[in-house]
């Protein structure tokens, strides 16, 4: 094991909230920002600033001990990780969508559809979804806004990520289902949380009792 610990930090939307958690249980993070530097070593910490699709694969496979990543990109990325605190921002939801007025939003009417086409930058969490329904689909992989993608007949239906859902309403999209709720976890390697179980400990209980304390 390295001397210092090693955090892997999601860049963007996540970050500066990040950033003030980690301020507020005393780790140091004035070297963080205003830089293009992606390891960072800073009084015994040493911090990783990746993209967040490639956090929780750091984390996993031992480049870094934690990681601070929303819980949609874990969903989304299946790697073997410990999830050890929801610090409780960034929250998103992953939903169905559809266009408004489309469907009656019951769940019963999906068993009478045959076969939908949906869009997705999220494959595997809508493959799962609509598998635990028993519904057949068939998945359109996007790498942009799926929203466009029912305006132009590309699919029936999209499963995305909204915040205030404010993007759907504007292309005319309703919310169908919610799959899941997401917001920033604090997570750790397997075997790194085994070896130094009291240290990941101490820091994870710090950032419970900061999360606990939000308004």
């Amino acid at each position: 094991m390295r001397g210092a610990l090693r955090i892997a930090l999601a860049q963007g939307v996540i970050l500066p909230d990040t950033l003030k958690a980690l301020a507020a249980v005393g780790l140091p993070v004035d070297g963080l920002t205003g830089h293009r530097r992606l390891l960072v070593r800073a009084d015994g910490i040493e911090y990783v600033l990746a993209r967040p699709q490639d956090v929780a694969t750091y984390v996993a496979h031992g480049a870094a001990e934690l990681g601070i990543v929303g819980r949609d990109v874990l969903l989304e990325s299946d790697e073997d990780v410990i999830e050890l605190v929801d610090l409780g921002y960034g929250v998103c939801r992953f939903v169905v969508a559809a266009p408004a007025g489309s469907l009656d939003r019951s769940l019963e009417a999906y068993q009478h559809l045959g076969s939908l086409e949906v869009a997705t930058k999220y494959p595997r969490v809508a493959e799962r979804h609509f598998q635990r329904r028993g519904i057949q689909v068939e998945l359109i992989k996007l790498s942009g806004a799926v929203e466009l993608a029912p305006q132009v007949g590309l699919s029936d239906w999209i499963v995305d990520l909204v915040s205030t859902g404010r993007t759907l309403r504007e292309n005319g999209l309703e919310v169908v289902e919610e799959i899941a709720t997401c917001s920033a976890r604090l997570i750790a390697n397997r075997v790194a949380y085994a070896r130094e179980r009291q240290r990941i400990a101490e820091l994870a209980d710090r950032l419970e009792a900061w999360a606990g304390s939000r308004p």
